[in-house]
């Protein structure tokens, strides 16, 4: 029996799968596309990660206020609240931790105008779960965070 690991950001996040290891690392996932959403959360939750997640900035937000995370993997193009501006707001509050922007359109010259910004790490859309978890794997082990 599988138990569910993902979860709204209202929600308090549950037990890993069963079957995987633990990695104890917690991963906001904010999109707001409900498929790429779910699927990604899924795969993650299946990697041994704590996944909650969001359908927006404002929402991604509301959660990072609320509760620690070890990576944020957010899409760029959202309405109310970019990716961008979420990354903004976060590092605004000094909360520094990783984070993956997804885009199919990077904001370059942004970001290179605001290094303080600090990605982790870009993942071009359109991507597979393979190079989603492979990323996410490669920034925590940067950051120090893999035990």
């Amino acid at each position: 029996m599988k138990h569910n690991t993902i979860s709204q950001t209202e929600a308090p996040v549950g037990a890993p799968a069963q079957g995987h290891t633990t990695r104890s690392h917690r991963i906001l996932l904010v999109d707001d596309d409900h498929e790429i959403r779910s699927l990604n959360a899924e795969v993650l939750v299946e990697s041994g990660y704590h996944v909650d997640t969001a359908k927006d900035g404002a929402s991604g937000w509301r959660a990072l206020k609320a509760h620690h995370y070890d990576v944020l993997v957010t899409d760029n193009t959202m309405p109310v609240v970019t990716g961008l501006e979420l990354i903004k707001k976060l590092r605004s509050e000094d909360m520094m931790l990783a984070v993956i922007l997804a885009s199919g359109t990077a904001p370059m010259e942004e970001l290179a105008q605001n290094p303080w910004l600090h990605i982790d790490a870009l993942l071009p859309k359109p991507y597979t779960v393979a190079q989603l978890v492979k990323t996410v794997d490669e920034v925590l082990h940067k950051s120090g965070t893999v035990h």
